[in-house]
Parts: structure tokens; sequence; C-alpha cells
């Protein structure tokens, strides 16, 4: 049933609909703090689905085929952002399994043992023994105390946290998040991310790699320089890395005008990028701007209800 729905909406040729789907994270066992986020078992179910009513292409192909108007019906691409270490652990041998390709953006500055900043507030609330976190100045007020001693208390404190410091400035972030682990005492892990040899790896087994920035900063809040050394220099540590040139790009957070703007647009297309993508719910078509493809993730666990977002937005616009 949905093969076939799904190919009368996004047909093949000019009328073709390209539908990008995002994740982060894929977890070997489900996550008490995180029951929403996707384990193996799950992403393992989505495969089968993809694999059995879609047309996965590589999104470097996939954007050419869009321009060209050349799509084939049911056109979809899989990408993942971060440069989390589950995605070459547990993400990649189920994508094999399916004989399905994906793009893996990675942000440079946390290669190697190094960690995002809102992984920093994550296991130092969940990693704590204490019963609250004194949170004061620099803070202030709304986290003078935080309850983290039942499961609910630390999801609410983890949103409260990172909604209070999502869009401060990187330096500024990163100062306060090594604080909160200090106030936790906690010394939160540094494996969270993949290796150097890792992102190489999954080069090596037919996956693409694509360039996230270095420290995975708001654009939107960037001067044309600092966009340009964030942008610029992924790319080329990708490439050192690789050997090869990097021509896709994920705008960090990737809400048009809130996380990156038309001259973050214009940075990426100046350094020489072939396509990039943000985080605005639609379907492409030939008239998409391939600088701004949009991607979306339906996260429904029932198969019908998976079938029925997919369709939806490929009408999105």
């Amino acid at each position: 049933m949905w093969k076939q729905l799904l190919g009368q909406m996004s047909p093949a040729g000019t009328r073709a609909r390209l539908s990008v789907l995002i994740f982060h994270r894929v977890l070997p066992l489900p996550d008490p703090l995180f029951p929403d986020e996707v384990d193996a078992h799950r992403f393992d179910i989505v495969c089968g689905w993809l694999a059995r009513w879609m047309q996965v292409l590589p999104l470097d192909e996939a954007v050419a085929r869009l321009k060209a108007g050349t799509l084939p019906a049911r056109a979809a691409c899989i990408t993942f952002d971060d440069g989390y270490a589950d995605n070459y652990h547990v993400a990649l041998p189920i994508l094999q399994r399916h004989r399905l390709c994906s793009t893996f953006f990675v942000a440079t500055g946390f290669l190697d043992g190094g960690r995002m900043w809102n992984d920093t507030v994550i296991e130092s609330v969940r990693q704590t023994r204490l019963p609250a976190l004194a949170l004061d100045d620099p803070l202030g007020s709304t986290f003078a105390t935080v309850p983290v001693g039942s499961i609910a208390e630390k999801q609410a404190a983890i949103q409260a946290i990172i909604g209070q410091l999502k869009y401060l400035p990187v330096a500024e972030r990163a100062a306060l998040t090594t604080l909160i682990a200090a106030k936790a005492q906690v010394a939160p892990p540094t494996d969270l991310m993949m290796t150097s040899a890792e992102v190489k790896a999954l080069r090596s087994a037919g996956m693409q790699i694509g360039a996230h920035t270095v420290s995975h900063p708001i654009l939107a809040r960037l001067d044309r320089a600092g966009a340009y050394s964030e942008i610029g220099q992924s790319k080329q540590v990708l490439e050192q890395i690789l050997g090869e040139r990097v021509g896709l790009f994920a705008y960090p957070n990737g809400k048009p005008e809130v996380d990156y703007s038309a001259e973050s647009v214009e940075v990426v297309r100046e350094l020489g990028f072939d396509a990039a993508v943000s985080t605005r719910w639609a379907a492409s078509s030939g008239t998409t701007d391939v600088f701004q493809i949009p991607r979306f993730t339906p996260w429904d666990r029932n198969r019908w209800l998976f079938g029925a977002r997919m369709a939806r937005n490929l009408v999105a616009t």
C-alpha cells in the first residue's frame, strides 16, 4: 500500500519529490532519559520500511538528479548530524544489512575524544549522585537550584538548561557547561563522538561524509569571518581525513533565519559546496534551493503512522 501511494505522490522525473530524513544517534539500547531517541531495534525497523517503500539514494546523486529532473519515484535520502560514535558502531551495520546508504555530517571539533556542549549537560545531569544541582551565577536565578534526583527531574533539568544555553556564544556556552559538570561532580565521557579513523571507515564502507562546522555554533549569530572559519575549517579537516573533496554541508540546528541566515548560505556557496541541508520539514522539488534542502524525521513507531507522516511530508511546502 505505502509503496504505491508514495509512488503516486512522488513520481519519477520532473514531478518527483525528494524526502530527506535526519537522525542524530542510534543507541544500542533504549535510554530512560530519552525514550524517543532512536535505538538499534527501532532503526532496524525504520530501515526495513525505507528499503521496501522508498528508493534510497546517496545525497549527492539525489541532488544532481533533482536538478536534472531525473529522480526516480519515491526518492529518499538518509542523513545523520554531528558525528556520534554510535553512527559507526550501531547505525552502520544496520544500514549495511538493509543495503542502504547515508550521509554523515560531522562537526570536526569533537572528533577524537571531544564532546558536544549539550552532551556535557546531559551526562552531568545523568551521572550526578547529588539530589540537586546548585547552579548559581552566571546561569542566573532561574537555575539557582535544580532538582535532579528522579528521571523526571533529570529530564526537566536537561531541557531547561539546554534551552538556556543553546543560543549563547560558543566560548561562553562551553565555559558554562564545564561549570555544570564541576557542580555535578561528574567527569563526562570522552568517547561519545567518532574518531577520525571511524569517519574514514564510514566512507570506506560506502557512506558519504559531509561538513557540519567545527564547533556547532549558531551561524546566524556569527559575523561573516566567523562563519567562513567554522564552515571552511570543517571542510578542510574532513578533506584531509578522507583524502577527497567534501561537497555537502549541514547547517547546525538548521532552522532558516533562526540558526542560519542568508549570509550563511552565501558562505557555503562561496566555499565551493555542491549542496546544503536544513532542518525545515518538507520535501524537495525541482525548484528547491539545493543549498537549503529540507529534512525531517517521522518518529512514529507504528508503520501506518510512519507511512502517513512520510506521505504528509511530501505535500509540505
